[in-house]
């Protein structure tokens, strides 16, 4: 599992991130807080405080670097 911190201050970058996310068969956490989230629910993600910084737990063992890859518009580097 690999943790980086991600960007989602704005309508439209939520719609493109689950678009971008739901390509991958493999599992997605938003965590924010005590709050954690199927990172692929549009719903779940308009749940959380968006002005801050989140949590995105990725659980895959391989293809890291192609998901990476994918999420380097939403990353906080």
């Amino acid at each position: 599992m690999k943790t980086v911190q991600i960007s989602l201050n704005s309508i439209d970058k939520v719609k493109s991130f689950v678009n971008d996310i739901t390509k991958f068969d493999y599992d997605f956490d938003l965590v924010s807080g005590r709050y954690v989230i199927d990172a692929k629910s549009i719903m779940g993600i308009f749940s959380l405080d968006l002005s801050k910084p989140i949590d995105l737990n990725i659980h895959a063992e391989d293809d890291v670097d192609t998901i990476l890859a994918t999420l380097d518009p939403y990353l906080i580097k």
